[in-house]
């Protein structure tokens, strides 16, 4: 048995744009996921701020594991985008509910206390938004508008 199942993207009908769009997300979830995991910091105060002068261990402990899910979900965002397109809408909009949800924390509910906003904030914002563009142009059947009208 193999690894993946044959690739469906003869059966999506979607904007290509959207396949490439989800392809550069993984990279923006798989490098942060890399620096969570890997900086020894995590990113928690050079990058986002964090102050780190108490719980510091339970902090960086933190980041960490958010690093080690961020990594395979991002290999596996690059995956459906590559090879499984026809779950690009699927996965386009459960990307736009994490990052909506993210970001309203981050902004206006328990994250947004100490009113420092870390990049992503708002990138998490910015996410929405661009997401939901190409959400809606991943729904959009194009080879339906290339069939001639008589």
């Amino acid at each position: 048995m193999a690894l993946l199942p044959p690739s469906t993207n003869s059966d999506y009908r979607g904007a290509p744009i959207s396949a490439g769009f989800l392809a550069l997300s993984s990279v923006t979830t798989i490098v942060p996921g890399l620096i969570h995991y890997f900086l020894p910091d995590g990113g928690a105060g050079v990058i986002g701020g964090v102050d780190l002068s108490t719980r510091a261990d339970t902090i960086i402990a933190l980041f960490a594991w958010y690093g080690a899910l961020q990594i395979p979900f991002g290999i596996l965002i690059l995956i459906i985008a590559l090879r499984y397109r026809s779950l690009v809408p699927l996965v386009l909009l459960l990307t736009i509910l994490m990052q909506a949800l993210g970001a309203y924390s981050g902004w206006f509910g328990k994250g947004s206390h100490s009113g420092h906003h870390p990049p992503e904030h708002y990138g998490s914002a910015a996410f929405v938004v661009l997401g939901t563009l190409f959400f809606m142009l991943s729904l959009r059947d194009r080879r339906a508008q290339q069939e001639p009208t008589t």
